[in-house]
């Protein structure tokens, strides 16, 4: 799951061209149907609209992409930064452009979809901070045939908010009236700027490799990266081989280096709350990691952003190309050739949580020689009958559950003591409102991106109709047999099962935040009933405990120490199962 970093860290006539053009990408959305037709006419026709011009300054050539205009009503900080799925949200409206130029102003009307209100005639009369920004879009010529155009990640994540190279207006206070109709002007004068490169220290080293499959795949160079931690003594012992643990998880620009993980100094005084508590844990890891109180392993953490999201979901993919593949046969080896690891399927262990949870859980599924361990902790959904709530294989719509007088809106996110804080409907028209075709690099994008077979337009066919919630249940099939990890492990135990006794631990809070508990039992559920062999692992619920419960104390909290109970887990069952003769020079 993404946990809303987007959020931590935009006087025509009737016949306007631009309505033209807006017209006709509804129509092929379905979204002319929606009942707020009526309503957005009527504000076209008083006149309101916004007219964003580009800066001559910023570009000479057309840019496709994702036109997105901001509005908040505070301006604590800018509000490309105030978007989230919670109900503290500010406003804001997508729309595509293509072949943009800073000669011809783009035009949002009340044809623009928006997130939480459908559109500009829904705004209340008042006094707001306004901001465009534009997510720019390249081509991509496929190998497979397709040429679509998608946002390619400049090291930042996916944040459309902070991309590089991204174009965006200084935040402006504008009043605006429903009644008094006529054109607000916009204009994106600002680049954001590249991201400087984390440096390599004596325990942390950052590397990038040219993939060969996922370049072919999307005929252009395509990298994977790598932030490795050394163990102590890596340097003073040259002729010790190491075993690889892969930390599953979200792109982070510097993950041990940036302190979240390990900080090599004590946290500053004045730090205060939970940035300090994240530093004194951080600290503490490096504590305990230097002083020989943690098992001598070399722990990576893949970057693998692409054109959907900040991560592949490390496997192979008909819309993302074969990350699976690049990340086991191309960056792994390069990693234990580059730091001495001892470079075999014993060695090699998984964790993680949430997206890396399914991450952690799935590369071990479909690699099982490949890796001796896998601890998935929160994972999203591992059995699409509870694909967070919604049955995908039996249930007819992913947002309501409808009745003969009335339809219900599905949750989506939940707090611990069950307050629901969003719901499907409301994230399925955020994510449409950040992309359509499946171009929101979020968590439903993804997701499609991932299981889905490639769509007749080269976008990921839609697993639902992101406008009525009415699901597909072939598209569903597709993702059964190629991406239901409980399905999979149940068809295919007779051939899977020798090669994972003892290798599968997953642990979930029963009140996740996301309903991942829900999968989490229905995966249980079969595990426990294997024969033939018995999987002999464990799957262990926190009580009460909402994403991401990692196993001890509460969810908040005992993330902190994830590697310090983890990491000597993976040691232990290393050394128990290691083949005669193996390689133990790690063990100094």
């Amino acid at each position: 799951m993404k946990m809303q970093r987007s959020s931590s860290s935009i006087a025509g006539n009737w016949f306007s061209p631009w309505l033209l053009v807006s017209l006709a990408i509804l129509a092929g959305t379905g979204l002319l149907t929606h009942p707020q037709s009526k309503a957005a006419a009527s504000a076209i026709a008083n006149g309101l609209r916004f007219e964003v011009s580009l800066a001559s300054s910023l570009s000479t050539g057309p840019l496709d992409g994702r036109l997105y205009l901001l509005v908040s009503t505070n301006n604590d900080e800018e509000p490309r930064y105030q978007i989230s799925d919670q109900p503290q949200t500010q406003q804001f409206f997508g729309m595509n452009v293509d072949g943009w130029r800073p000669a011809s102003p783009m035009v949002v009307d009340a044809y623009a979809i928006g997130y939480p209100l459908e559109n500009i005639s829904r705004i209340p009369p008042g006094d707001y901070y306004v901001q465009g920004l534009l997510n720019i879009y390249e081509t991509f010529h496929r190998a497979d045939g397709h040429v679509v155009k998608l946002p390619m990640d400049h090291g930042e994540g996916q944040q459309w908010n902070e991309k590089p190279g991204n174009l965006f207006s200084e935040p402006a206070k504008i009043h605006i009236d429903q009644s008094a109709g006529g054109t607000i002007h916009i204009t994106l004068t600002k680049k954001i700027p590249p991201i400087e490169p984390p440096k390599d220290t004596e325990y942390i080293k950052h590397f990038h490799i040219q993939s060969a499959l996922l370049s072919q795949f999307w005929d252009r160079p395509m990298e994977l990266g790598a932030q490795v931690l050394l163990p102590p003594g890596w340097a003073e012992h040259p002729t010790a081989h190491y075993p690889l643990i892969v930390l599953e998880d979200h792109f982070t620009y510097d993950l041990f280096g940036g302190g979240r993980f390990f900080r090599t100094q004590p946290p500053d005084p004045s730090m205060t709350g939970r940035r300090r508590e994240v530093a004194e844990a951080g600290y503490q890891f490096y504590q305990d990691w230097t002083d020989g109180k943690m098992p001598h392993m070399l722990i990576l953490e893949i970057q693998h952003p692409n054109p959907y999201y900040d991560d592949s979901y490390s496997v192979n993919s008909a819309n993302i190309g074969p990350y699976g593949d690049a990340i086991m046969h191309e960056l792994i080896p390069e990693v234990e050739r580059r730091f001495r690891g001892i470079g075999q399927g014993w060695a090699r262990g998984l964790y993680g949580g949430s997206t890396g949870g399914w991450e952690a859980l799935a590369v071990q599924v479909f690699y099982p020689d490949d890796f001796n361990g896998t601890w998935a902790m929160c994972p999203d959904p591992v059995d699409f009958h509870a694909y967070q709530i919604v049955n995908l294989y039996d249930d007819a719509n992913a947002m309501w559950l409808e009745g003969p007088w009335s339809r219900i809106p599905r949750p989506a996110v939940r707090r611990p003591d069950g307050t629901v804080v969003t719901t499907m409907d409301r994230e399925i028209r955020r994510e449409e409102v950040l992309g359509d075709h499946g171009r929101s690099t979020d968590q439903f994008g993804i997701w499609q991106a991932v299981y889905s077979p490639v769509g007749s337009d080269g976008y990921p066919q839609p697993i639902w109709d992101p406008a009525t919630g009415v699901i597909d249940h072939t598209v569903a099939d597709y993702w059964r047999e190629h991406f239901d990890l409980r399905y999979i492990l149940q068809r295919d135990w007779k051939t899977l099962g020798p090669k994972l006794v003892g290798k599968i631990h997953v642990k979930v809070g029963t009140r996740d935040t996301y309903y991942l508990d829900n999968a989490v039992r229905l995966l249980d559920d079969f595990l426990k009933s294997t024969k033939d062999p018995y999987f002999a692992g464990d799957v262990e619920y926190g009580p009460h405990q909402p994403h991401c419960w990692s196993g001890d104390g509460d969810a908040r909290n005992g993330w902190l120490t994830v590697n310090q109970r983890i990491l000597p887990k993976e040691a232990e069952w290393m050394t128990k199962t290691a083949p005669p003769g193996a390689d133990m020079s790690w063990k100094y």
